[in-house]
């Protein structure tokens, strides 16, 4: 395993920048200079984006930016000691020691390792202030070299609680029980946050007098906690920003819920509240499967609304990766061979190959490739998110049943609402068969066999017999309506669209918006069923406008409004809005709601309205200005966003100046700031 770190790497009381977003951009260089990467502003932008989603500074005036980027060749740390601290996000400050990690798509398991193993080293003082003593770079290529090495060979998952010392013993020195408490840390990159929150968590138990072992859930190895020790628990611990993995085998136990930074931030208050929990009659419990569950446990109390909201979003979430992937390779394909070759692309590729091009020539057969691999992957659309709700529902034995529900939807000709019923009758069905006790021999067949065979039975047994018609005569209906669009009605749809796209900013009654448009866009046609493609495109543009609005109105209208934080946010906002990612605009949003979220609602129906009111039409789900040659249109959706951007800005500006924020809204804003990320781990609108 070749060394992450050399002294080419590594700079020493330097002035990067007076941004988070110039000291990346340095580092980035640094990186790509050593021949680690192939493209700075790759690398840069990759790790920007992680920045503006959540701040990577921790308390002691540390900052760890980083990203998994395509760009990045080998695993490679950059190191800075900065001569001026610059923000990053932290709670206490800002940071003097920046560690950037560069990790390409595909590390390997013992370079995990090793960068899970430093990031525990910056929560240490001793670590941080050798870092801060040292007199050269080869100081740092030592003291980074001396605190990774042998760690390859130990699995984080047995040595977080070890760290601190924290299971050494069950009892205190009284002889009185300790509090056992088990934990799950886990972040979207599984790179850093991690296993620093594992640390901190547990040297915060060990003060409290609990015994903690927590089961850090990165992007390597990943080695479960033990049952009996989760069974022996009085509470559990999830400092998460992602899905807790195998979730049913806390089920029952008292929990404490927060993102992953406030395992950094504040691990003594989780502490304090999973100790409190423990003794609470009252207190929220895990939820999980039937056969996780203790007998008679409460569990989580959840509405039916917020319930079906969760599994609704779980399947779009993952239905989106086929709808992009597709979108935009249907969008090559008409690029690459004119929009006839949808109707010739399968005949193209049966009688022609590389090796006997068709009279077109080579390109024209490239088209027909992307297009035809691109209307396998929308094939997927319903089934996927049929499957991924009935998963969410009743867990692993929900996805079989749910997938063949979706793929009796599209048959039956019920599409995207076809598919949501189907996935709801799979989920259903696959938890409630799975639900009763049943003999130890029959366990094994039940997720296998039995809860399949039963759900698909009568799930896809009802959409075939009796609701598949009625789906799918509303959706010829629903179909024809918009078809029928022009005028004012299509400029109000627009408005509608642009209304739910920037409403919450990637939450539910955004994703309803995206989700629709994205339904439709299989069956859109530039000839004969042009309004899907519209919708898309008018969705797509008003989902635009808030990152972009608020980067203008940061860096260039009115800098004096914004903090520093703020302003560094505005700078990957172009970046993020530009490439149709609304999380650019929630740090922002998260600080001072009352005043963002109107000024982009404003902004984002007027693009809506534009741009359906122009006609322009998208191919591609998602991919903002990256995607120009998807759109047909092109002038008149830039203007649309641009008019959208400059008015929301505008209206953003206008209520700063004149519209006063109440004392409780603005007492914590910078404290509402620095935990976006809690947000935006939530309400990712396409999965970024």
């Amino acid at each position: 395993m070749s060394s992450l770190i050399s002294t080419d790497l590594v700079g020493l009381d330097e002035d990067l920048g007076g941004t988070s977003t110039d000291v990346i951009r340095a580092l980035a260089a640094r990186v790509a200079a050593s021949g680690r990467a192939g493209s700075a502003d790759s690398l840069a932008d990759d790790a920007i984006a992680r920045e503006a989603s959540v701040g990577t500074g921790v308390p002691g005036g540390i900052a760890i930016p980083h990203a998994r980027s395509a760009s990045v060749t080998e695993p490679t740390l950059a190191f800075s000691r900065l001569a001026r601290t610059v923000g990053f996000g932290a709670p206490d400050g800002d940071a003097d020691i920046v560690f950037m990690i560069a990790v390409p798509e595909g590390a390997d398991g013992d370079h995990m390792t090793v960068l899970s193993t430093l990031a525990r080293a910056l929560i240490r003082d001793d670590f941080t202030a050798a870092l801060r003593a040292a007199k050269t770079p080869a100081d740092i290529v030592t003291l980074v070299d001396d605190e990774v090495s042998g760690e390859v060979a130990e699995t984080r998952g047995t040595t977080a609680t070890s760290a601190a010392g924290a299971t050494s013993a069950s009892s205190s020195a009284d002889g009185a029980r300790r509090p056992k408490l088990v934990g799950v840390t886990a972040c979207p990159t599984g790179i850093a946050h991690t296993f620093m929150a594992a640390d901190a968590l547990v040297a915060a138990a060990k003060r409290l007098g609990a015994d903690l072992q927590i089961e850090p859930q990165g992007s390597g190895k990943v080695t479960p906690l033990d049952p009996a020790v989760i069974a022996e628990a009085d509470a559990v611990i999830f400092a998460v920003d992602v899905d807790v993995r195998d979730q049913g085998r806390f089920a029952g136990k008292p929990v404490v819920r927060g993102p992953v930074k406030r395992g950094v931030d504040a691990p003594d208050a989780m502490v304090k509240e999973a100790l409190a929990a423990a003794t609470d009659p009252n207190a929220v419990r895990v939820s999980g499967t039937a056969a996780g569950a203790a007998a008679g446990s409460t569990t989580e109390k959840q509405g039916f609304g917020s319930s079906l909201k969760r599994w609704l979003l779980t399947g779009v979430s993952y239905m989106i990766p086929f709808v992009a992937g597709g979108g935009l390779l249907l969008a090559l394909g008409f690029l690459l061979s004119g929009y006839e070759i949808a109707g010739n692309a399968a005949t193209v590729l049966t009688d022609y190959s590389l090796f006997n091009l068709p009279p077109e020539g080579l390109v024209y057969f490239l088209g027909a490739a992307a297009f035809q691999i691109g209307n396998l992957s929308m094939g997927f659309l319903v089934a996927a998110l049929a499957g991924y709700i009935a998963y969410a529902i009743a867990d692993r034995p929900g996805i079989a049943p749910g997938f063949v529900a979706g793929a009796v939807a599209v048959f039956m000709g019920a599409g995207f609402i076809g598919g949501l019923v189907g996935g709801l009758l799979a989920g259903f069905a696959a938890y409630w068969i799975g639900k009763p006790d049943v003999p130890r021999w029959l366990r094994g067949l039940m997720p296998v066999v039995i809860i399949p065979l039963l759900a698909s039975i009568f799930a896809s047994g009802l959409l075939v017999l009796v609701l598949g018609g009625p789906i799918a005569a509303l959706t010829v209906a629903l179909t024809d309506f918009l078809n029928g669009l022009s005028g004012t009605g299509a400029i109000v749809l627009g408005v509608i669209l642009g209304l739910m796209m920037c409403i919450d900013l990637g939450g539910p009654v955004n994703k309803v918006a995206y989700s629709f448009a994205v339904a439709g866009l299989s069956a859109g046609s530039l000839t004969d069923n042009p309004a899907p493609l519209m919708i898309m495109a008018a969705v797509m543009g008003a989902g635009m406008v808030p990152p972009l609005a608020m980067a203008l109105a940061s860096t260039v209208l009115y800098r004096k409004g914004f903090s520093q934080v703020e302003r560094s946010n505005g700078t990957a906002a172009w970046l993020l809005g530009a490439s149709f990612i609304s999380e650019g605009a929630i740090p922002f949003a998260a600080a001072d709601p009352l005043r963002v979220i109107p000024a982009s609602m404003v902004g984002g129906a007027v693009t809506g309205a534009i741009s359906m009111a122009a006609g322009v039409t998208s191919q591609a789900p998602h991919g903002g200005f990256f995607v120009f040659f998807a759109i047909t249109g092109l002038g008149m959706w830039v203007v649309a966003i641009l008019a959208g951007t400059v008015v929301s800005a505008l209206v953003l500006i206008l209520l700063k100046k004149f519209v006063r924020r109440g004392a409780a809204a603005g007492a914590d804003a910078s404290t509402e700031a620095a935990e976006a990320g809690s947000v935006v781990g939530q309400r990712s609108p396409v999965a970024a």
